[in-house]
């Protein structure tokens, strides 16, 4: 907005006013006396840029977004832990359960034993914060000493860690709060406070899908996969506990009967054939091909919360597929055996299946 506003645009303000019977050449008293103010007031041009940038959402950054989206009552979600699943065996390789608190490391994080599953399978919460607590899997190391223990295995991921939530999706959210008023238990409430809680990473409703007075809500993990057992159960028990349905003992209003389900994965199998590079192998080609896939089905599964279905696109798949070095062209793409684009269920993600080149 002030890009014209330099410090020599300034300076030839400043020396216009001044008249021209006087020495205002560069060197002159005048001249240097001005210099130091007039960088001073290009400076603070550009400041006022900054601010009106910081003053505005659709520009402002970091904290700056913070206090202008907590005048909606819209506030950035924190990080949270990973709660992993692990399974104990002793000495003599039965299953054995280690005391609460207990502490474990791998993969460079350390875990604490939260909650009992079932004998020698435990709810471990990651001590380090964000999705990188749901990256490792193998072996535990205990850090506290454990009578007779013998092994630890850390598997599956129950409820996914969450970075700090990113500008981006915080402004969408700011501005989503004025076209989508959340109230009394309306869509954009369930999506507000379902999406809210830890491990979601994407809300669907669906109106009286048993009849009246019943909601169905569809949830994706926020690590964009189908989310465990575990998830679906914390989400119930928070938004309408089971055995206490309608009565409003969760988050849902009093005679909403809400059940809460996951997203349902779709294998998708491709193939097509490929025309290399002189030197280039598709067994060299697979794993970045495969990659480039799997991004392109990560930026769906984001998008669907959004969208009422999802569609698998050949032309997507293939301008991937020649963005790869050493691929030059590509041709007759299927997709689960059919020519033609895949569309998905309402309640469905796409999950990679096989990838073939025909020619390999």
């Amino acid at each position: 907005m002030y890009e014209d506003q330099t410090y020599e645009a300034i300076m030839e303000r400043c020396l216009s006013r001044v008249p021209d019977t006087m020495d205002k050449r560069e060197g002159s008293i005048i001249y240097d006396a001005l210099g130091p103010a007039c960088a001073e007031v290009a400076g603070l041009y550009v400041e006022l840029s900054n601010i009106l940038d910081r003053a505005f959402p659709d520009t402002a950054i970091g904290t700056d977004l913070d206090r202008k989206a907590a005048e909606r009552s819209v506030v950035r979600q924190p990080a949270t832990g990973a709660i992993r699943k692990a399974t104990f065996t002793g000495t003599s390789g039965a299953a054995i359960d280690v005391p609460v608190g207990t502490r474990f490391s791998g993969g460079g994080i350390n875990y604490t034993a939260t909650e009992k599953m079932e004998t020698g399978a435990w709810k471990m919460t990651a001590e380090t914060v964000g999705s990188v607590g749901n990256t490792y899997f193998g072996l535990l190391f205990p850090i506290d000493y454990v009578e007779g223990l013998a092994g630890a295995q850390l598997g599956d991921v129950l409820i996914p860690g969450d970075d700090q939530e990113d500008d981006e999706s915080l402004r969408k959210r700011y501005f989503n709060s004025f076209w989508a008023q959340a109230f009394a238990g309306n869509p954009a409430a369930y999506r507000e406070f379902v999406g809210a809680l830890d491990g979601v990473g994407g809300v669907k409703v669906a109106r009286a899908p048993s009849g009246g007075g019943t909601v169905g809500v569809t949830i994706v993990a926020s690590d964009w996969a189908v989310p465990s057992t575990a998830l679906i159960d914390m989400v119930q028990a928070a938004v309408d506990p089971v055995g206490n349905q309608g009565a409003g003992a969760g988050l849902a209003p009093i005679d909403h009967v809400v059940t809460v389900a996951g997203v349902v994965s779709r294998s998708v199998g491709i193939a097509f054939t490929l025309t290399l590079e002189d030197g280039v192998t598709w067994a060299g080609v697979k794993p970045t091909a495969e990659a480039a896939i799997q991004d392109y089905f990560d930026e769906l599964t984001r998008s669907w919360a959004d969208s009422v279905t999802l569609t698998v696109r050949i032309s997507q798949i293939e301008t991937r597929i020649l963005s790869i070095p050493g691929v030059l062209d590509v041709e007759g793409t299927i997709l689960n055996g059919a020519a033609t684009n895949l569309q998905l269920m309402g309640t469905e993600i796409p999950v990679l299946g096989s990838v073939a080149n025909g020619t390999a």
